[in-house]
């Protein structure tokens, strides 16, 4: 934090840490083009990690390498890039910033132990980061800012750590401060100053990169001047942090606090998770070597966030849920890891990225596989010993082999074929469960066709493949309305599912209109004959029974009565008459839709002492109930979900009027946090297809939601009049 650290090459070779207290992993968040990505090439090229165009040696960039992001553009899955600085590995975990990809982002903060919270000087904090950040605090995670952009013209550093301060400070803005300040160099035509340097607080040294190299020197007056101001509030944020009580008495009453005393009681304090510097950074430009700030980040990195022996220990139970004793990170301890992310590689196969909690992984060796609580997203439960393939250390598209990974570390495992994300891996004679991380659930549906018989043949192997790795992705089979559904999380993870199907899976499926699960009743009491009488030589068809429907209460379902007197429909056809009605009630009576809540009284009928069978009788039965619905009033059912609305406060009045306008009910509101409200409501199905996607737009990116199946209950006259005009399209 101010004193210059050697570089350490990691160019050619796998990083393996020894220690755990070499070790630091870091997951960077932030919203969509904050510069995520860029700052980690950045920390990678100054750490040694790749040549000086930035690139890894066979060309792919550091993280996030995969096909549809590259066509895409943006990133859309979580990577890893080991780097090594001061002796000490650090692992950095890119995440996506789009919010179809939020698992990918729990998915990181699981695997981390602190996090940098990257921002753009020209675009601000979205709300999504916010409760990001909300979200590391409420479990005390070590967090820093990073302020990205500055070469942008309307870019304000000043303006922007005030903004953080206010936002992520708003409990203790004292805890939200910037260690460095921006050194500006000449303005350009358009008058805006670029930044070349910093101006340390602590240090009270000026840090240049004008020459693509890290310069050290002494500030002149006017810079000193600038230091002096801003010092004082640093130093006085550190020491109301500091376990020194006396630290603040000796600053008030004049004494110079020493610079070591200082620097140590800052990196408490982030390790803590109490004290949040902010920095800045800037990817080197003109084939620099290090680019503007990350020496100091990497610092910060190295010398303020904690150890994985810091982390609390991890809470495991067996298999069977009895419970064991809490495990820390320990290499010479029980294995417990932990696969935080599942992709295929075309070559290899599936590859798993895992987080050793506890005890050391080492390739080769055969594990035990436990995994649980996602059975609803079509994930099996499984307790399976399965070999562990080559370990290794991901760098751009490469894997480089790695003999072991010990506590506190992580690595990608190659052909793990049952394991999926989520998944513990434990020694198979102590086998080994973590309680799951919580997933977003997905509520947005995708409905999906196979393209062709060939893409039918295959489109189940692919599908399971699929959602084996994307636990935010949700594998539905819908028994009412026979289609074949993927739960997404936004528009991109639909569109990313369907290219992956496609290019790594061979699949191609064509999306269909989603369908909700509609339903008819009778509207009145109402009676039908069914007649079924063909006489074609030798044995004829002959059946005549006489019915009564009446409408039940909801969830009553069909109600099938025997009032028959005097033999009129012989007893082993009665029976008979009741299949046929319950059969032609599951195709519909109107519209196609299953019939429910109705019951039908069989009074009467005839039979023939040849003629008559058991399929007569059904048939009979089947156009009866037919008749009866042709002069009934036919009432459509929608289903209507209860919903939950979890916004800010300052959106509550958009989501309700939402609510309002797609017919739904705000049945209460409640409180759920400082500055948050809960909305209930009950609404229909129908009306909230998309609602995953138009929340989001409402309430600016801060709203979610969950929904929940209430009852099916009847459509307004004029929708329903419009599905009947078109039966087939569904919803």
């Amino acid at each position: 934090m101010g004193a210059t650290s050697h570089q350490a090459g990691a160019a050619g070779r796998a990083l393996a840490a020894d220690r755990p207290s070499s070790i630091r992993n870091v997951v960077l968040v932030g919203h969509s083009g904050s510069g995520k990505t860029t700052l980690v090439e950045a920390l990678a090229l100054t750490a040694g990690a790749v040549n000086r165009a930035g690139r890894v040696e066979d060309g792919a960039t550091v993280s996030d390498y995969d096909e549809i992001e590259h066509r895409r553009q943006r990133s859309v899955q979580l990577s890893l890039v080991p780097v090594e600085w001061g002796g000490i590995k650090i692992n950095i975990l890119d995440t996506p910033g789009y919010a179809d990809f939020v698992g990918e982002l729990r998915a990181g903060l699981r695997a981390a132990d602190a996090a940098l919270f990257v921002v753009s000087a020209s675009d601000g904090i979205d709300g999504a980061t916010r409760m990001v950040w909300d979200e590391c605090e409420a479990v005390g995670m070590p967090r820093a800012i990073v302020v990205t952009h500055l070469e942008a013209a309307r870019s304000d550093y000043a303006q922007m750590t005030t903004v953080c301060g206010e936002i992520f400070g708003a409990d203790d803005p004292d805890a939200v401060i910037p260690l460095y300040l921006p050194l500006h160099g000449p303005a350009g035509p358009d008058g805006h100053a670029p930044v070349t340097g910093l101006l340390g607080l602590l240090s009270r040294r000026v840090y240049e990169y004008a020459s693509g190299e890290r310069v050290e020197r002494d500030p002149d007056p006017a810079e000193l001047s600038l230091i002096t101001d801003a010092r004082a509030r640093l130093i006085e944020g550190i020491i109301a942090e500091s376990e020194d009580e006396s630290l603040m008495d000796r600053y008030l009453g004049g004494e110079e606090i020493d610079l070591k005393t200082l620097v140590d009681d800052l990196e408490r304090a982030v390790a803590r998770g109490t004290f949040h510097p902010v920095l800045m950074a800037a990817p080197a430009t003109d084939g620099a070597r290090q680019g503007l700030g990350t020496v100091e980040l990497l610092e910060l990195v190295t010398g303020g966030f904690p150890t994985p022996l810091e982390r609390a220990a991890v809470t495991v139970t067996r298999p069977d849920g009895s419970a064991r004793p809490d495990v820390t990170c320990d290499p010479d301890g029980s294995l417990v890891a932990e696969v935080v992310k599942t992709s295929s590689d075309p070559y290899v196969g599936r590859v798993s990225l895992v987080r050793v909690f506890s005890g050391t992984l080492k390739a080769d060796e055969t594990v035990h596989v436990s995994g649980h609580g996602l059975a609803d997203r079509g994930h099996e439960d499984h307790d399976i010993d399965e070999r562990v393939g080559t370990l290794s250390s991901p760098f751009g598209k490469q894997q480089r082999v790695l003999t072991r990974c010990i506590a506190g570390d992580l690595a990608c495992v190659a052909k793990l074929t049952r394991a999926e994300t989520g998944d513990t891996l434990s020694a198979k004679d102590d086998p080994l469960l973590m309680q799951p991380w919580t997933m977003p659930d997905p509520l947005l549906p995708l409905a999906i066709e196979a393209h062709s018989k060939a893409d039918e043949d295959k489109l189940s192997q692919g599908l399971a493949r699929l959602v084996a790795e994307d636990p935010t992705m949700r594998l539905e089979q819908n028994p009412h309305t026979h289609q074949v559904v993927l739960w997404c999380l936004g528009e991109a993870h639909q569109d990313v599912a369907l290219e992956r199907l496609r290019t790594r899976y061979g699949v191609q499926v064509d999306p269909v209109p989603h369908k909700v699960s509609l339903r008819e009743t009778f509207g009145a009491k109402a009676s039908g004959r069914g007649r079924h009488v063909k006489q074609s030589g030798g044995h004829g068809q002959f059946a005549i029974c006489e019915i009564e429907v009446e409408p039940l209460p909801p969830g009553s379902g069909i109600e099938f009565v025997d009032k028959v007197v005097g033999g009129s429909v012989p007893r082993q056809f009665i029976p008979s008459v009741e299949k046929g009605v319950r059969t032609q009630a599951a195709r519909g009576v109107a519209a196609g839709y299953p019939l429910v809540d109705v019951r039908v009284t069989l009074l009467d009928g005839k039979a023939h002492s040849v003629d008559s069978s058991d399929a007569a009788f059904q048939t009979a039965g089947a156009l009866a109930l037919r008749e009866a619905a042709a002069e009934a009033r036919i009432e459509l059912l929608e289903p209507v979900a209860e919903l939950a609305v979890l916004v800010p406060d300052e959106y509550v009045g958009p989501v309700m009027s939402d609510l309002a306008g797609r017919r739904g009910r705000v049945v209460g509101t409640d409180q759920a946090g400082p500055g948050r409200t809960r909305v209930r409501a009950e609404i229909p199905e129908i009306e909230i297809g998309r609602y995953a996607v138009e929340l989001r737009s409402v309430s600016h990116g801060t709203g979610r939601f969950a929904r929940a199946y209430a009852r099916h209950e009847p459509m307004p006259p004029q929708i329903a009049d419009k599905v009947r005009a078109q039966p087939e399209k569904g919803s």
